[in-house]
């Protein structure tokens, strides 16, 4: 046990580092899941059939993509002019590959909103968009929380792709993985790596919960 603890405090600073990195691309990959997720989700139950196409196409292109192929596709696929970099061909990559997820998720939570609260706001005057912002989407959001937590800690575990991928993003697993090259110690090095992840998922795992609990619809 004593070459585990030497390993992390002569490599602290880069595991420190690659934990602050994996949770800067989580928050900018979950930001853009949710916003993506929640238009997409609002398309594919618009009573327009055009908008409903484009909804299930996004869902169906991004959803049937492995997520290494999507990092591989931005990265790689984008002219030299566009400049796309590491970071923010990663974050996109992670961020519209969760979206998919997320607006299906969301579409479940929009078809356990009662349809007569639906039919109640467009008699009163309210357009579907409001009525779908002001109404449906709010609660929606509130059923789904824990199929949406599963969604984040699984989009956390992803995270760790970019990191073992061409982009070399420097995150927990990179950090694993130098720091692995430079001691020759593969077991403590990712066992370091394992544990920033496990405090990520565990910690969004407790925020979820007391969501559900704060936020659950009492019937």
């Amino acid at each position: 046990m004593g070459e585990f603890w030497e390993v992390f405090s002569r490599h602290l600073p880069e595991f420190r580092s690659g934990f602050f990195v994996t949770c800067r691309v989580v928050g900018i990959s979950l930001a853009i899941a949710i916003g993506m997720g929640t238009i997409i989700a609002a398309f594919r139950v618009q009573p327009m059939k055009w908008l409903q196409r484009v909804g299930t196409l996004y869902v169906e292109l991004f959803r049937n993509i492995p997520l290494l192929v999507l990092v591989f596709i931005f990265y790689f696929g984008f002219p030299q002019e566009f400049n796309i970099g590491a970071y923010l061909a990663g974050t996109m990559a992670l961020g519209l590959y969760t979206s998919a997820y997320i607006a299906e998720t969301l579409r479940s939570g929009v078809f356990a909103v009662g349809k007569g609260q639906i039919d109640a706001s467009l008699s009163l005057g309210l357009t579907y968009r409001e009525t779908l912002q002001k109404i449906v989407l709010p609660q929606s959001f509130r059923t789904v929380i824990p199929p949406l937590g599963n969604l984040i800690i699984a989009m956390i575990k992803n995270s760790a792709i970019l990191g073992a991928s061409a982009l070399a993003i420097p995150d927990l697993l990179k950090a694993g993985r130098i720091t692995a090259a430079q001691t020759a110690n593969t077991h403590a090095s990712f066992f370091w790596a394992a544990v920033g992840y496990l405090i990520l998922t565990v910690t969004a795992t407790f925020i979820v919960r007391y969501l559900e609990k704060r936020l659950a619809i009492k019937r």
